[in-house]
């Protein structure tokens, strides 16, 4: 099937299952005035909140000319019902037309948690009612509408999740992460194939392509012209320590230990690099993993043929 959705999302590159995904319920929504309650899910950087604020610009019903008003909410700030209550959902939320979005929802408290249980509960009228202390709250998913994201969506109670309609973001392409750094430059001039060699330096990250951006134009700033080349590139890497892959030097130290240790074990590993197991596993070996550098094995971690190629031109280049 062609992938193919409506102009809405024209402003916001890639993800285009996600954008696809959102035209249907926005069609819906025009038309009937309700959509799921939604959990957007994406690693850190991966534009879960911008295409949740994209989605509520977009939810506007017939007849009407602007959407709901729309809040942010660092479910970290969340820290008990009584406060959730008292402060958000009684001045802000009660008997009004909002969209809100709790971002960081693998924060939310365990009270506050159950609490949405209640108030996300799917029924045939679209409506719920939570008693809490002195209060009585009404809540209409025709006027309030629910978003969720996290980057840790294994931390999100499972019985909240199933509440929800998750919308899972994709991993940018080495083309759009490109696309992404050109137009935050739009009167930059770059070099052909320039822009895959700076998305190669990215991570598969959003957030990462607009802040290198922000450093290409601080660079043309400093050094004068609108003309971006591989010289400038290459300077550029040299100035801000940037590694092929976008290697951190904690992760080439790791694939340092790796070369002179067969079946290193985690705590052999931790031991050498003054990293805990936890820090290593989710910070720097999923990322190495992911590029081939490193594997895991019953035996203990071992870098592949792909880490060695890597290291040897790496050390090849800092010595030039």
């Amino acid at each position: 099937m062609s992938e193919t959705y409506t102009p809405r999302f024209n402003g916001i590159i890639g993800q285009t299952k996600a954008k696809r995904k959102l035209d249907f319920y926005i069609d819906s929504y025009e038309k009937a005035g309700l959509i799921p309650n939604l959990l957007f899910t994406a690693p850190k950087g991966c534009g879960k909140t911008m295409m949740a604020t994209a989605l509520a610009k977009e939810l506007v019903k017939d007849g009407e000319v602007k959407p709901k008003r729309y809040l942010e909410v660092n479910c970290s700030t969340l820290k008990n019902v009584k406060k959730f209550f008292d402060e958000f959902i009684i001045p802000h939320v009660n008997d009004r037309d909002v969209t809100i979005l709790f971002d960081e929802a693998s924060e939310i408290p365990q009270d506050v948690e159950m609490a949405m249980l209640t108030i996300l509960n799917p029924n045939p009228d679209n409506r719920t009612s939570f008693s809490y202390d002195e209060y009585t709250v009404d809540f209409d998913f025709r006027r309030q509408t629910f978003m969720f994201a996290t980057s840790e969506p294994h931390k999100v109670f499972h019985a909240l999740k199933d509440r929800l309609d998750r919308v899972d973001l994709e991993e940018y392409s080495y083309t759009e992460l490109g696309e992404i750094v050109r137009i935050n430059l739009p009167e930059v001039d770059f070099a052909e194939g320039i822009l895959a060699e700076i998305a190669s330096v990215l991570r598969g990250n959003a957030r990462a392509a607009q802040k290198m951006a922000t450093k290409i134009q601080m660079w043309l700033d400093a050094n004068g012209g609108y003309s971006f080349l591989p010289a400038d590139w290459k300077d550029l890497m040299y100035t801000l320590g940037i590694a092929p892959l976008g290697l951190r030097a904690k992760e080439i130290e790791i694939l340092r230990v790796l070369r002179d240790s067969r079946d290193c074990s985690l705590t052999r590993l931790g031991s050498k690099t003054g990293m805990t197991p936890e820090s290593l596993r989710r910070d720097y070996e999923l990322y190495l993993m992911n590029q081939d550098l490193l594997e895991i094995s019953t035996s203990g971690r071992n870098i592949t043929k792909v880490g060695k190629d890597y290291l040897k031109q790496y050390e090849l280049a800092e010595a030039a």
